[in-house]
């Protein structure tokens, strides 16, 4: 607790629209099917539904969701499915993962990914039945999206961090 905790400046919404675009983009960029490929949307949709759950919610999920079936080509509502369940599981948790050092929010945001990756695998497993197991090297997705935590907190709370009225004298 010898850190000083600032207080923050109210979000924009149209920051928060901006940061979802941004990262429906870092989706669009060509990995070539590589494993451990973060879901920058996933990422940004957690990040938003804990610290602004009552601007990002199930709805913002859902529509996302949608948004990237399309852009995947799969089946219509698996994406929606499972960010729909990704946001709520995080609104349930914001409070907890706050108290948190975004380091440490990596323990409690982990599972989320985890579940929301194998929720999308059985969703493929159960709809195709000539669809395969990818293998357990696909869940490495889960990892590295969440190594990608506090870098997403470091980047999407900056413009949120600074001051209005610059005074040096005063440390908020």
């Amino acid at each position: 607790m010898n850190q000083p905790h600032y207080i923050l400046l109210p979000v924009n919404s149209l920051f928060i629209a901006f940061s979802f675009i941004a990262a429906f983009f870092l989706n669009f960029l060509p990995w070539g099917g590589m494993a451990g490929v973060p879901d920058f949307v996933a990422l940004v949709l957690v990040f938003w539904s804990i610290h602004q759950p009552l601007k990002v919610g199930i709805g913002v999920a859902f529509a996302m969701g949608l948004v990237m079936d399309v852009h995947d080509a799969i089946y219509l509502g698996e994406n929606a499915l499972a960010y729909t369940l990704l946001s709520y599981f995080a609104i349930t948790i914001h409070r907890r993962v706050l108290w948190f050092h975004p380091v440490t929010q990596c323990l409690h945001v982990f599972p989320l990914f985890l579940f929301v990756q194998g929720l999308q695998t059985g969703v493929r497993l159960l709809i195709a039945p000539e669809a395969h197991f990818p293998g357990w090297l696909y869940f490495s997705q889960s990892l590295v999206t969440t190594l990608l935590w506090p870098v997403a907190t470091l980047i999407l709370l900056a413009p949120q961090r600074r001051a209005i009225d610059k005074d040096h004298n005063r440390p908020i």
